[in-house]
């Protein structure tokens, strides 16, 4: 009988990410939801939910159709089609949609024209402010009891708005307090339109605070970022009906498209859409980590979509449009900071090439006693660092709105929200 070979005993391997130094000593922690428990796929997998689930749509609204969808819908109630024109001013550049102030309309059925075309989208549940006046987060409640919060912020030559897409969300991140509650539903793009009309409401009425003599920026929101709640790309259609209200100049917000920006944590073929819709809006690209070992954790959609298909996509934006992509980089402490990242992330933008792209890390929000804390400074400073001298043009971006939960990940309604919310009435 032949003698059998031992069998031998091993221990698995421990795969070391793409990129990274051997036997470092680097502390790396792993990404894990705190508080709250991540939804599962039949897998094990993070759930993606790319579906709206099925709700009671919004009711249709003037900012949902187009120009001469307005017309017709006018046409239809008997009324001359110059009437779009008069209900788009009084929207759109004098931000009402109370019959009271629309006197050039007729006496006789201005109420019910109104209410038909203009009907009310958002209730305004709560207004917190920090920043000396200067950073307003709204909480809206929906017409169907939807929460969703917007934030509008004034900085010297502009003011910008960050607005929600969707009722939560279902990229499932799980170091977003958003995604914790999974997607509710779509917005439809007159709600996305109206966080923007309610925002110039205020500001008209001297309600967000301390402009300096020496800016003379206009006194209405110039810059639109699609960073609050939602994924953007996932509500690709009432998005960009959205964006191309907020730019058309004759029968919209006239806006310049240069000052939106879209951002998305990386659907491939959305991107690639977004780029052949001839309207030259800044694209983000929410990357938080440049090797796949640990964007898989981080980013669940990057299961779909892998960091350098994203990375492809996010050039070719480029490539189609001439407009330089930003790459949105939340700095988290021993998870997403180590130096070798930042060198892995230069070298593989600079593989596609130079010029194209601009990286903005952004301290993350801390948490006291979470692995979710901001990197320490010296480990920010170092990471811009290697960044800019590798050619990567790198700007430590600025966090607003932190002390209101207003800041990049922490829209998300409390229970104190939804008690305040079931108190107000819609309308």
């Amino acid at each position: 009988m032949t003698e059998q070979p031992p069998v031998r005993t091993t221990t698995p391997r421990q795969v070391r990410p793409e990129g990274a130094p051997a036997n470092t000593g680097i502390r790396q922690v792993r990404p894990k939801t705190e508080g709250w428990q991540q939804a599962k796929d039949e897998t094990g997998r993070p759930l993606l939910q790319f579906a709206s689930p099925k709700r009671g749509k919004p009711p249709v609204h003037l900012a949902d159709l187009t120009y001469d969808e307005r017309v017709a819908t006018l046409k239809k109630l008997g009324l001359p089609g110059f009437r779009a024109k008069q209900l788009e001013k009084h929207y759109f550049t004098h931000y009402t949609s109370d019959a009271a102030d629309m006197t050039d309309l007729p006496a006789s059925g201005r109420e019910e024209l109104v209410a038909g075309m203009l009907p009310p989208l958002l209730t305004e549940v709560r207004r917190l402010e920090t920043d000396r006046g200067d950073t307003i987060k709204f909480l809206w409640k929906l017409h169907d009891g939807a929460l969703v919060e917007s934030v509008l912020m004034r900085y010297p030559g502009r003011i910008t708005l960050c607005v929600s897409s969707q009722a939560g969300c279902g990229m499932n991140c799980p170091f977003c307090a958003t995604g914790q509650a999974g997607l509710t539903r779509n917005m439809s793009a007159a709600e996305i339109i109206e966080q923007i009309v309610r925002a110039n409401a205020l500001i008209a009425a001297g309600g967000l605070g301390g402009k300096k003599s020496s800016d003379h920026s206009l006194d209405r929101v110039s810059n639109i970022v699609f960073m609050g709640m939602g994924e953007p790309l996932a509500n690709y259609a009432r998005v960009m009906q959205a964006v191309r209200v907020m730019v058309d100049k004759e029968h919209g917000l006239g806006m310049s498209a240069r000052g939106i920006t879209v951002s998305t944590v990386g659907l491939v073929p959305a991107i690639k859409k977004l780029a052949d819709e001839d309207i030259p809006v800044t694209f983000a690209l929410s990357l938080h980590a440049p090797d796949d070992h640990l964007r898989d954790e981080l980013i669940p959609v990057n299961s779909r979509w892998k960091v350098d298909e994203a990375l492809d996509a996010a050039r070719a934006y480029f490539d189609k449009t001439g407009r330089r992509v930003s790459i949105e980089y939340a700095l988290i402490k021993d998870m997403n900071d180590h130096a070798w990242r930042a060198d892995l992330l230069a070298e593989k933008l600079n593989a596609r090439g130079r010029g194209w792209v601009h990286v903005n890390p952004i301290p993350l929000n801390p948490t006291p006693g979470s692995i979710w804390t901001a990197s320490e400074v010296p480990v920010q400073n170092e990471f811009v660092r290697r960044l800019n001298d590798a050619g990567i043009p790198t700007t430590l971006r600025d966090t607003r709105g932190k002390e209101i939960d207003g800041a990049c990940g922490q829209l998300v309604a409390t229970e104190e929200d939804e008690a305040a919310a079931e108190a107000t009435p819609v309308g």
